[in-house]
């Protein structure tokens, strides 16, 4: 129950985080969606920087890691939102938009958790 609870916490924590982040970034509709984008880019580099200290700690699957892995990230990130954006690119015919968005978010995405890997990497050296 008490995993349960810290993932709860965890999980709203992160999406008022990417809620107020929506709100510190307008957009027009149908423009680039720049706060989605920047929330799962961040929520990428957390969770590399997080696990890669958890490896390094010896710490993977602790009470940190359902709050902040599985809560907070999991709460900040939306791939829903990513998906939902993307639809309505293709359905307005906005293709460059929606193949920059993928493609900034699915590569962008991976480059942030390979960072924070790496950042964790250099700390220990």
């Amino acid at each position: 129950m008490k995993t349960v609870l810290l993932i709860f916490l965890g999980g709203g924590i992160g999406s008022v985080f990417r809620y107020l982040t929506t709100k510190l970034i307008p957009i027009a509709k149908g423009a680039f969606p720049w706060p989605t984008l920047i929330v799962n880019l961040l929520g990428c580099l957390l969770i590399g920087l997080f696990i890669g200290w958890s490896l390094k700690t010896n710490s993977l699957r602790s009470d940190h890691y359902f709050f902040i892995a599985v809560g907070f990230c999991g709460g900040l990130t939306t791939f829903s939102t990513f998906s939902l954006e993307g639809l309505e690119f293709l359905k307005t015919g906005n293709y460059s938009t929606f193949f920059s968005y993928t493609l900034f978010s699915l590569i962008g995405g991976l480059i942030m958790v390979a960072l924070g890997f790496s950042i964790i990497r250099l700390t220990n050296s």
